[in-house]
């Protein structure tokens, strides 16, 4: 009997490789998440259900396999680093928004993000998606925040958005939430005072 795949032709089996190269990616991922971030291709391919052959069909080596898994992971968290209407608001509406957006982004991404830091040293293309993803945030956060920043001199300025941005990176969210072992309500709680702090206004007023 003919399978679907085989009467769609070559749309159906380009269909077919699509889904099979995603579960090897998302099984990378959830590895990741289980605390394994250097998983080995066959421990890929029993958690995926490909077989190993298989697997070497999607990458060509081992670090094309944690890259490319890293890269699907980053496409899936990246809307959830968004945040609405950016720079609208008073101060204290903006600071809120933008530690929700960093916490939900940082559950999401928090072991992808470990594993890219692993391997960062041997690999120019992890390294620089790291930084790349660094900058986008710091860009970020002077989208948000740049009334209170543009109002600043030039000094003042550089050493307030270097201490927000080192507050707010991944990093320091995985230092907080894992290293500290502080709850994400208390990491929100500590990440809004000192924000407020630094941007001029205490907390709890805007």
């Amino acid at each position: 009997m003919t399978s679907t795949a085989e009467r769609a032709g070559p749309d159906g089996r380009t269909a077919r490789r699509d889904r099979n190269r995603n579960a090897v990616l998302d099984a990378v991922l959830a590895l990741f998440a289980e605390g394994n971030l250097d998983p080995s291709p066959d421990e890929v391919a029993r958690r995926s259900g490909v077989s190993l052959r298989s697997v070497y069909r999607y990458v060509t080596d081992r670090d094309d396999l944690v890259r490319s898994a890293i890269d699907r992971q980053q496409e899936k968290v990246r809307p959830l680093f968004a945040i609405d209407r950016v720079g609208e608001g008073s101060l204290a509406e903006r600071v809120d928004a933008f530690v929700t957006a960093r916490l939900r982004g940082y559950e999401a991404a928090a072991a992808t993000a470990r594993a890219s830091r692993l391997r960062m040293a041997t690999n120019e293309i992890i390294r620089e998606q790291l930084e790349a993803g660094r900058r986008a945030m710091r860009a970020q956060l002077e989208l948000q925040f740049a009334a209170e920043l543009d109002a600043l001199d030039h000094r003042r300025r550089r050493a307030v958005v270097a201490a927000a941005d080192a507050l707010t990176q991944i990093e320091t969210l995985d230092l907080y939430r894992v290293h500290q072992g502080l709850s994400a309500a208390v990491t929100h709680d500590v990440l809004t005072v000192a924000l407020l702090a630094l941007l001029g206004a205490p907390s709890g007023q805007s």
